[in-house]
């Protein structure tokens, strides 16, 4: 297929241009390149890149493309609570209008990355799955059920919808991000020796690896329509359902000498939710979750150690609310978020 992937310079889509790429695919990037030189180590190389704001684009942009991934977002809960205005705007208005303008243009698979955080206060133990209950407690996840549902009422014969609920992602990219759990937990315990947890540590998470979100992008962009058409499939594995004592706990085994503080002092996360991958397993059957957490943490340990991962580094360009701090306050970026 030709496919459009927006967002290709960011966290997961510079993990998942080289994958698709690798499966046949002729892949072409969007983006506006907020996070385009957040680089550790050597710098990705990039597919064919229309350098485009996600509220911007052209229509006639979208013209001869078979399929659209859509990652391109504001991408985690404290810059959405910051600017839920400009949430809304990117994540939810300009979402829909890309999937419109791609319908229209002739478009027939639209991969939409959602989110498993849409389950936000899911409250008990029980696996939750896709019919479950929204309950989203953060602008980010209400951003992204408002998606879901609006571009769920353009699917048609010709036009494939499928919404790709992500667990929480970790894993190293070449354009990391320091704000996830586990790639946050890892980078302090690098830094500083200490593992330090502000809730009571309870809260469930799922966790999946960036990798194994492209190789279930891969295939649901291969899958025969029926198998996918205009559904939600949560995208992770059961046995990355861990309590954030235990993901810190992980992280403590990889980093030899770090020590674990739960310091309980923001209380109870009102995000918790255990999660049921069964449908993905069943609609793309080539597809298994393979990173643990453990390899996870293992692996980011090695790649900061071989980067020479730096604590400015991990905190200001790594970390997304404080990189388009910085980036606002020295001019190069408007109140919009723009150039």
């Amino acid at each position: 297929m030709r496919v459009l992937l927006t967002g290709h310079q960011g966290y997961l889509g510079t993990v998942m241009a080289p994958v698709l790429a690798g499966a046949g695919h002729e892949v072409r990037g969007l983006d506006s390149g907020l996070f385009a030189d957040c680089v550790l180590g050597p710098r990705p190389a990039d597919p064919p890149t229309h350098a485009v704001d996600l509220r911007d684009v052209p229509p006639e942009l979208l013209a001869g493309f078979d399929a659209v991934v859509h990652l391109a977002a504001l991408s985690n809960d404290p810059l959405g609570s910051l600017a839920p205005e400009l949430t809304y705007d990117i994540n939810h208005h300009a979402s829909v209008r890309l999937a419109r303008v791609a319908r229209d243009a002739g478009v027939r698979r639209f991969l939409y990355a959602s989110t498993c955080s849409v389950y936000g206060a899911s409250g008990g133990d029980d696996l939750v799955g896709e019919d479950a209950p929204l309950r989203p407690v953060t602008p980010y996840a209400e951003s992204k059920v408002r998606v879901e549902d609006d571009v769920a009422a353009l699917a048609d014969d010709d036009f494939t919808p499928v919404f790709m609920r992500n667990a929480t992602a970790f894993g190293f990219s070449p354009r990391l991000r320091a704000d996830i759990v586990l790639n946050n937990l890892v980078g302090h315990a690098f830094l500083a020796g200490e593992v330090r947890v502000l809730s009571d540590g309870t809260p469930w998470r799922p966790l999946v690896h960036a990798q194994d979100i492209a190789a279930a992008f891969a295939q649901a962009l291969a899958a025969p329509r029926e198998a996918v058409h205009n559904q939600a499939f949560n995208i992770g594995t059961e046995e990355n359902n861990v309590t954030v004592a235990e993901i810190a706990a992980q992280v403590v085994e990889a980093v030899p000498g770090s020590v674990l503080r739960i310091t309980g002092e923001t209380g109870a996360d009102p995000r918790s939710y255990r999660v049921d991958f069964s449908r993905v397993r069943a609609a793309l059957p080539g597809f298994t979750a393979r990173w643990t957490v453990k390899d996870g943490a293992n692996e980011l340990v090695r790649a900061y150690r071989t980067y020479s991962l730096s604590r400015h580094d991990f905190d200001r360009m790594f970390t997304r609310l404080a990189r388009l701090s910085d980036r606002r306050a020295v001019g190069s970026l408007d109140e919009t978020l723009r150039p």
